[in-house]
Formats: structure tokens, C-alpha cells, sequence
């Protein structure tokens, strides 16, 4: 594997700054694509033509972004080398009509965005992100990342059963941030927000609004092995994915026999259905373009759909110190102990033997040592993008990532050493 390929540390550190980069599914894409851009690739339109030109090319929609690199002397039926991951991460939504409160207090009204953990939003510094869309049809991404709103618990005298019994929430009732206080005027939030972005409030037509945790990234540990962070799932794929297709990219095209591919969706933590959801037709829609833009047929489609591989990165759970009787009793995912494959027989994960004969060559490639997790029988297994994408697209998709703790917190933890280990594997893999 060529050292241009290889990550290190340097990678975990660079990992920290694109999550206070992405507090959304959109700043995620446009953050994704400016790092993109560096490394030579061009956003092309949707609504465009297409041409057959070699290079690096990327698609935004939302928060998704499909990004392509096509060698020089690539056929129409040349395979491809995808790595899938999602955007979006279980948080509070902001609702259409936000402004709410009682007793004095100004709150936020939100929903409940995928299966977070709702306590972990408790007494939490929040901001507010995402983007509001206007009267001309344009978007303006929003980050006011100080500390803005707060969830308040309730005061353990007040619910003397909160420990022994645990903590109870009404995800409608306890849920609502405060922000101010004062009586409730229709309108406050928006223009706030309004002001914020630097447009005038009128103009503001619509908005996809989320709060986020204002504490940074960090190493965490004696020897500073771990990382605590939010939306590690997935911004940790997607961030890895992205480093990976841009320094593949840069190496000789005699040298890639793949046309490789990332592919980052929203919409996974709410069942993927959705325009820019993997259950959609983007990625598809994007494949088969490039592959009649370079003067092909649905024959040529055909051809490189079936030689096509994907590798499907979401995080997955490590074994719990406090918990290990929740996890299988032979499959034990470590913290720093590289990548983990996926598998559930009932495919709950996409991964079969000849998926596993696949990640395991990357892997040697890459001279990184990876793990396989296996769900406790008796508990339910949850999924991500790979089946979708290998039953929507009917290509070979395998199932991969990084253990994690405290999935869908508001601040999860990883070892530190994992998030460059997945990004030389995911290098090896888009490399063929």
C-alpha cells in the first residue's frame, strides 16, 4: 500500500476539527466537499449535462453527497469501489412552529430526530445549526455554536425516584429547551436566527434547525487514548471515507482499476427514506449517469454494477465494561482494535463470506488488524445503509465500522487510534 494512502494520528486530530465543523447533515456535506475540492474534484449539477471527462466529480443534495473519481482510459463498464455512510445523527429538530414557553420561561419547540438518548441532552450547553431556505429558492447554512438553549432537569428533591427507579422523560413534556425568558412572542426564533445568517427574516421561507452540543471534541484517557465527541455516528465514516477518496484520488490512474466512490446520505437514523436517504435513487441515478456519460449502454450498466463492491461504514459497539452480558458472549469489539466487520445472518447486515473475503484483503492491504461483531441472540440487532443499498442497486455490499460507546449520545467515545485504522483500510479498498 503506498504511504500516500496511510493515515495516522495526525488523521484523529483532523477527525476532531470536522465534527465542530458538521453540527448538521448539511454543514457535514459542505464540509466534506471543500476538502474535496482541495484535492482537484468539481461539483457538477444535477440538472446539468453530464460529460465523460476523467477526474474527480461530486453531487450535493441536502445533506448527501455522492463524490466520484474516474481515471484516465476508465471503460463504460468499469466496476465500482463504493464506500456508503450517513450524515445525520438522533437529536432535537426544531418544529415549524418553534416559539413556545410558560411561567416565564422562552423555550424551543422540537421533535425527537431518530432514537437518541434523551437524557444525554440534559443540562447540556446547546447551540443551533442547519439551514433556513429562502424566498429565492437559495439555502443559507446556520451555525450559531455558542451556548444558546438548555434542556433543564428536573431537581432530583422534585423526583426522589429519578435514581433508584432511573430517570423517566416524556419526550413531548421534558424535552423542550429554554432560551431566554420573558413572554412568548410568534416569530422570535426566526428572526434571531434570521439575524444571525445575516438575511433579513421576511426573506426566510423555511428551515431545518437542530441544536448541538457547543463542547469541543477531545482526548480523553491517561495516556490519551480515546476520543469523546459528538455525531461520531457518522461523521466518523463519513470524514474517513472522504480522506480516503481524496488521497486514492491522487494517485496514478494506471494504478486504479475501480472507478472509486464515497456515498453519504441522510436520512439513515429515520429509516433512509428519502430523496437523499439511501433508500432513494440518488446513488443510483448518480452511477448510471457517469456510466452513459462516458458513452455506455444499459449493457455497460449492467456490467459495472456487477462487478461493483460496497463498503457500508457505520459505527458499531464496542464491548461495555459495565454491560458485557448485552453483547455476544464469543465477540468482543474492542476500543483501538481497528475496524469491526458487521454481520447478522438474518441481514440485518449486508456482510456474507465472499463480503468478509473482501474486507479482509483490504485490511492486509492495509496492514490493519480488524474485529467482527455479532449481536447477543437474545437482543435485537439493529442495521444501517448496507442492505438497503445491496437490495436497491443489487450490488455486493458489506457491512463495516468503528466500535464505539454511547452510540446515539450526544457525546459518544472511540479510541483514538480507530478512526485512522478505518481510513487505511477504506484507502486500500477504493484503491482495488
Amino acid at each position: 500500500m503506498s504511504s500516500s494512502l496511510r493515515f495516522d494520528r495526525g488523521h484523529t486530530d483532523d477527525l476532531m476539527a470536522f465534527l465542530m465543523a458538521s453540527p448538521s447533515p448539511y454543514h457535514a456535506v459542505a464540509t466534506a466537499a471543500a476538502r474535496l475540492e482541495k484535492a482537484g474534484f468539481r461539483q457538477v449539477e444535477e440538472t446539468a449535462a453530464w460529460d465523460g471527462t476523467s477526474g474527480g466529480k461530486y453531487v450535493l443534495r441536502g445533506g448527501a453527497i455522492v463524490a466520484w473519481y474516474v481515471p484516465e482510459g476508465a471503460s463504460a463498464h468499469t466496476p465500482f469501489r463504493i464506500v456508503g455512510a450517513h450524515t445525520d445523527s438522533p437529536n432535537l429538530r426544531v418544529k415549524p412552529l418553534p416559539d413556545t414557553g410558560a411561567y416565564g420561561w422562552r423555550q424551543v419547540a422540537v421533535e425527537i430526530y431518530g432514537g437518541t438518548l434523551l437524557n444525554t441532552w440534559l443540562d447540556r450547553d446547546l447551540g443551533l445549526a442547519g439551514r433556513i431556505s429562502l424566498r429565492d429558492g437559495t439555502h443559507r447554512l446556520v451555525n450559531i455554536d455558542r451556548p444558546l438553549l438548555r434542556v433543564p432537569q428536573l431537581a432530583v428533591h422534585l423526583d426522589r425516584s429519578a435514581n433508584p427507579d432511573g430517570l423517566k422523560l416524556d419526550r413531548q413534556k421534558h424535552m423542550q429547551p429554554i432560551w431566554g425568558i420573558g413572554d412568548v412572542e410568534e416569530g422570535d426564533l426566526i428572526q434571531f436566527v434570521a439575524e444571525e445568517a445575516g438575511v433579513d427574516a421576511e426573506d426566510v421561507t423555511g428551515w431545518d434547525l437542530m441544536p448541538h452540543a457547543v463542547e469541543p471534541p477531545a482526548y480523553l484517557g491517561r495516556d490519551r487514548e480515546l476520543v469523546a465527541g459528538p455525531r461520531m455516528d457518522n461523521l466518523l465514516s463519513v470524514h474517513a471515507a472522504a480522506a480516503a477518496l481524496g488521497a486514492v484520488a491522487g494517485q496514478p490512474d494506471e494504478n486504479l482499476p475501480y472507478i472509486p466512490v464515497m456515498a453519504a446520505f441522510d436520512h439513515e437514523e429515520n429509516g433512509s427514506q428519502s430523496d437523499t436517504g439511501a433508500d432513494g435513487p440518488l446513488l443510483g441515478t448518480v452511477l448510471e449517469r457517469s456510466v452513459f456519460a462516458r458513452g455506455g449502454t444499459y449493457e455497460d450498466r449492467a456490467r459495472a454494477f456487477a462487478g461493483t463492491v460496497c463498503l457500508s461504514s457505520d459505527t458499531g459497539h464496542a464491548i461495555h465494561p459495565n454491560y458485557a452480558e448485552r453483547h455476544d458472549p464469543t465477540h468482543h469489539p474492542v476500543i483501538n482494535g481497528g475496524p469491526i466487520l458487521k454481520v447478522n445472518v438474518n441481514m440485518r447486515y449486508a456482510t456474507d463470506g465472499s463480503g468478509r473475503a473482501v474486507f479482509a484483503e483490504a485490511c492486509r492491504k492495509a496492514d490493519v488488524p480488524w474485529q467482527t461483531f455479532v449481536s447477543n441472540n437474545s437482543m435485537p440487532c439493529g442495521t444501517t445503509i448496507g442492505p438497503i443499498t445491496a437490495a436497491r442497486h443489487g450490488i455486493q455490499t458489506v457491512d463495516i465500522g468503528v466500535a464505539i460507546l454511547s452510540m446515539h449520545s450526544a457525546r459518544e467515545l472511540c479510541g483514538a487510534d480507530d478512526p485512522y485504522l478505518l481510513a487505511n483500510a477504506v484507502a486500500a479498498f477504493l484503491a482495488g
